[in-house]
């Protein structure tokens, strides 16, 4: 399943579910007491709250976009802001903070108008912003719950709330560590950026359409976080059922209120990440066979016995690698097989289980940000360069998204050792 989907990575939904149904066709033909049936493969290992949470942050994000009040939000950024420079950062941290509620490929659709026009009028180059805007999206969308899906895996296995992202156990949890990597992102754009200058421009006026999705959007959160306060007990069912049913209520808005008609709301249907969610559901069925077959137990008793014991070694070479592999792999497959790794490698050594699954999170979100094709707002990104007449090559993305996620890295990965190892 990974060789093909690093061969073809548009088809990827298909490589998983067939690899799926494979193992489904064997666990027909050899069947055991614990054998894969669908029954188990798709009641049990496939994660349905992590899918509706997903399917309803979605449309909520696509109505967003709709509302154009992030839009409006970087004019008034840019129209206010001292330099070109600093208001190019400033929208880049803006960006940043929509995706840590909004999918980061929608974000980056939903600034990438204001960030060409930009370019178009001053006469500046266009491929380090439209970068700038995919690598901070990738990187907040690791900060909460509806950010990302390795997020929402990471939830999921590890028994996390919406709130836990804030703080855990009394401490300051993952949001905190992705939000110190976004500081020192921005401190490095700023940097790259001050260069630009005292140029001040006009832009065009944006209208906010309405407030009704913005309200939606804070409905989400406002109920994730009863849900998780009143719950007590992680990711709870109810918090996917109240994310579709807020979609749903956007739809009903859309068509109802706003009088658009019902072939916009198929559209915008038919647009959310669909591949995403099937090529979940087959990463759910193929690695939960895995984790059933003994191998992941395996892989952490021989990584236990390579490191030794040593917390700051484990860390260190699971943060690294992370970065590594989702540079050039999707990390959806990868977290899913290394949480239980990370878990039982921390316990193993003696340091609470966050550490090292706080480090895979972090290594296998920023290291997206490595390379051009690491995660899919990165591809939008080149793609949006190109319809602007330029071609950004692999070594281009490299020599500025590479210090960046080095930076961030470090950043992120630092706070999270100081603070709970």
């Amino acid at each position: 399943m990974y060789a093909l989907v690093i061969a073809f990575p548009h088809r990827k939904a298909i490589t998983a579910l067939s690899a799926a149904a494979v193992l489904l066709g064997a666990g027909f033909l050899f069947p055991g007491e614990d054998g894969l049936t669908p029954a188990r493969a798709f009641l049990e290992l496939v994660n349905w709250n992590i899918l509706a949470i997903y399917v309803g942050s979605l449309v909520i994000a696509d109505l967003f976009i709709y509302s154009r009040v992030p839009a409006v939000l970087a004019d008034r950024v840019v129209e206010k802001a001292p330099t070109l420079g600093i208001a190019i950062t400033a929208i880049l941290v803006i960006t940043g903070l929509v995706s840590a509620f909004v999918e980061n490929v929608a974000t980056v659709l939903l600034m990438a108008p204001i960030a060409l026009a930009i370019c178009r009028r001053l006469d500046v180059e266009p491929a380090p912003f439209l970068i700038g805007l995919a690598v901070m999206a990738n990187l907040q969308g690791t900060a909460t719950l509806v950010g990302d899906p390795p997020s929402m895996i990471f939830a999921s296995y590890a028994g996390y709330g919406f709130n836990d992202f804030f703080f855990k156990d009394g401490l300051p949890s993952i949001f905190f560590a992705v939000q110190a990597g976004a500081v020192m992102g921005a401190l490095y754009f700023f940097v790259y950026f001050r260069k630009l200058g005292k140029v001040r421009m006009e832009m065009p006026i944006e209208r906010i359409v309405s407030w009704f999705p913005s309200l939606l959007l804070a409905a989400m959160i406002a109920g994730l976080a009863l849900i998780s306060f009143l719950s007590g007990e992680g990711l709870h069912a109810t918090s996917g059922i109240l994310c579709l049913a807020l979609g749903l209520a956007g739809l009903l808005w859309f068509v109802s209120i706003r009088k658009e008609p019902l072939s916009e709301a198929r559209d915008l249907v038919k647009r959310l990440d669909w591949e995403t969610i099937f090529f979940l559901i087959g990463v759910f069925i193929v690695v939960g066979a895995i984790g059933d077959a003994g191998i992941l137990d395996d892989l952490a008793l021989w990584l236990n016995a390579v490191i030794a014991g040593r917390a700051a070694l484990g860390f260190v070479a699971i943060v690294a690698i992370s970065v590594l592999i989702s540079g050039f792999v999707d990390n959806v497959p990868y977290i899913i097989a290394m949480l239980p790794v990370a878990g039982k490698l921390a316990s193993s050594a003696g340091m609470p289980d966050e550490v090292l699954m706080f480090g895979l999170l972090i290594g296998s979100c920023l290291g997206g940000n490595l390379t051009p094709f690491g995660a899919s707002a990165n591809v939008v990104a080149v793609s949006l360069v190109k319809k602007a007449g330029r071609h950004v090559s692999f070594f281009e993305w490299v020599r500025i998204a590479g210090p960046f996620t080095v930076l961030t890295t470090i950043a992120s990965a630092l706070f999270v050792w100081l603070v709970w190892s």
